[in-house]
């Protein structure tokens, strides 16, 4: 189609194939039946969904706070890319949530109404990251059990979040791969990145912890073929840890997501438990002090002007 300036180009909506996001693109739910399957609890799959897509919204806001901040352009394109892939994994899965409860909620009120309590993300998202090496070693522990939970999932019995996962692979297999390459960049480096990258693998190692423990809907719900009992996890987690330490040069922290004997994990309640059902933790609305900030920062303006639109 020709047009007599650019700007008739620009505000011509019907060629949304020129649009870089959110238009342009193959729907992954195009084609997929959303009913709930049957015998399948709604509450439980409901709250499924929110955990998961808090994950992916907390670590979103975390990632994009990192641009400007970044030590190159293009690690600084590459964490703006990881963040929206994560931005748009929350917003298909908070919708799912808001659809399956049938409480008048959309993605929005979700994201932007719900105060901390209500929140479902794990602890390891909200975490703000001292430098670079710790930004990388915390996407490496939380691409690298993603991606292994996104993989399971596309077997669910719900078609809806079989999509979601399907489509969600493909995104944090570049995600963890990037942070790997940085780990081992950093770790087999000079002799100060080194000593930077041990020190974030380190700090971050503990806060794995609670990505194996399990939510009561979680096992109900991985019982009827629907979600995925994270302990199921924790070996492939291993595997892929112990392969990114050993070509970093990197000494291994005390077992990935094993705290020190005694030392609480940081920012989390003593009585955290990290195996069978955990009673505290993000997945039961838990958190550390940072998320107040993140939801301060995140809710602002949605809460400043209720109803608004832009």
């Amino acid at each position: 189609m020709s047009f007599d300036a650019a700007y008739e180009a620009l505000t011509d909506h019907d060629d949304d194939a020129r649009w870089a996001y959110g238009t342009g693109f193959t729907d992954p739910l195009a084609g997929v039946d959303t009913a709930v399957p049957a015998g399948v609890d709604r509450a439980e799959l409901a709250a499924y969904c929110l955990m998961l897509g808090d994950d992916a919204l907390i670590m979103s806001h975390r990632l994009q706070q990192w641009v400007t901040r970044a030590p190159e352009l293009e690690d600084e394109l590459a964490i703006a890319n990881i963040g929206l892939d994560l931005l748009g994994q929350a917003r298909l899965l908070l919708s799912r949530a808001a659809e399956v409860e049938d409480a008048g909620r959309d993605e929005d009120a979700l994201a932007y109404l719900r105060d901390e309590a209500e929140f479902r993300n794990v602890r390891l998202t909200e975490r703000a990251d001292a430098d670079f090496a710790h930004l990388v070693a915390r996407l490496l522990a939380f691409a690298t059990w993603r991606l292994a939970l996104l993989d399971r999932l596309t077997a669910s019995t719900d078609p809806v979040l079989a999509a979601i996962a399907a489509k969600g692979v493909k995104e944090v297999t570049y995600h963890r791969d990037y942070a790997a390459q940085w780990v081992v960049r950093l770790g087999d480096g000079t002799a100060l990145s080194h000593d930077r990258m041990q020190a974030a693998m380190d700090a971050v190692t503990p806060l794995a912890q609670e990505l194996f423990g399990a939510h009561e809907a979680e096992l109900s719900l991985a019982a009827a073929g629907v979600a995925v009992d994270p302990a199921t996890l924790r070996q492939e987690f291993d595997g892929v840890w112990a392969q990114v330490l050993e070509a970093a040069t990197l000494r291994p922290s005390p077992g990935p997501g094993a705290p020190t004997p005694g030392a609480p994990t940081p920012g989390a309640p003593a009585s955290d438990s990290a195996a069978g059902v955990s009673g505290s933790g993000g997945r039961h609305g838990v958190h550390s002090p940072a998320m107040a900030e993140i939801l301060a920062e995140m809710q602002g303006l949605a809460r400043t002007l209720p109803g608004g639109v832009w």
